[in-house]
């Protein structure tokens, strides 16, 4: 009795936690973000796992990849994911995902994994932070709208903003310079780097990109890139006023109160 009772809660446990899950990710979006209250998500965007940008301006690092998650022998929360062409991209896991996949998810089956990608910047070489999963087939069951379909529910799919910092056009790097919200208030943003591959426009540095990315084996190649203008506010430079700087050299010099005096040369007398 008890055991049939738990296997056929099992489905809706699992939907339960899903559905869990992913209203929190879609909901604050990602760790490298603007607040997620800035602006509130319509429905619509809740059926998608990367929904659309809350900010113009909103930094972030996001995408999906599908694999097998492979734990380490010495901890569950590091491993590797093994993806279905064949790559091997070192992982850990963040967050209630780590008690999702516990308690409901089979790791001999493969799922699509909501991540942060991080680069390595010693070894040169991609890095995810596993925050979530996808599953669209159970989100479906409590609600009557469809699911979202497209390239931003595919495996490989990626969501890059933030400023560009290095751009090589023999080699098409190119950095992307992504600032995190902070947690707490009154903490400092942090910032970090990513790598891509790919072709931008002719003067893409500091300014603010919102880019497409897709995953090719390790790499994470741009596809399409918008500029957003500058990443940041540029000073205003004023010119010197050159009648002021030729007014301000003409004034005469008061002579200092403990300035020695100068007295005047005394003329030879000449001799009758």
């Amino acid at each position: 009795m008890n055991s049939a009772y738990d296997n056929s809660q099992q489905p809706n446990q699992l939907s339960t936690a899903v559905n869990q899950l992913a209203e929190s990710i879609m909901t604050n979006h990602s760790q490298d973000s603007v607040p997620p209250n800035t602006q509130i998500q319509p429905n619509s965007a809740r059926k998608q796992p990367i929904p659309p940008p809350s900010h113009p301006r909103q930094y972030r690092a996001i995408g999906l990849i599908e694999a097998k998650y492979q734990q380490s022998d010495d901890q569950m929360t590091q491993g590797t994911l093994l993806t279905t062409d064949g790559a091997e991209i070192e992982a850990v896991l963040l967050g209630r995902i780590i008690s999702l996949i516990k308690n409901h998810l089979d790791l001999e089956q493969q799922h699509l994994w909501v991540v942060y990608p991080r680069t390595k910047i010693h070894e040169d070489r991609l890095h995810a932070q596993i925050v979530g999963v996808w599953e669209p087939e159970t989100l479906s069951q409590d609600s009557d709208e469809p699911e979202t379909s497209g390239q931003e529910a595919e495996h490989g799919y990626f969501s890059i903003r933030g400023e560009v910092v290095f751009y090589s056009t023999e080699e098409e790097v190119v950095i992307v310079k992504v600032k995190q919200f902070p947690r707490k208030e009154g903490d400092k943003p942090k910032f970090f780097k990513l790598k891509l591959k790919g072709v931008l426009g002719d003067k893409p540095l500091r300014r603010f990109w919102d880019l497409k990315v897709r995953l090719e084996g390790e790499d994470l190649v741009i596809e399409e890139g918008t500029d957003l203008g500058f990443a940041q506010k540029r000073k205003p430079q004023f010119k010197k006023d050159p009648k002021k700087i030729q007014l301000k050299s003409a004034r005469p010099q008061k002579a200092s109160a403990t300035a020695r005096p100068i007295l005047p040369k005394k003329k030879p007398s000449k001799e009758e």
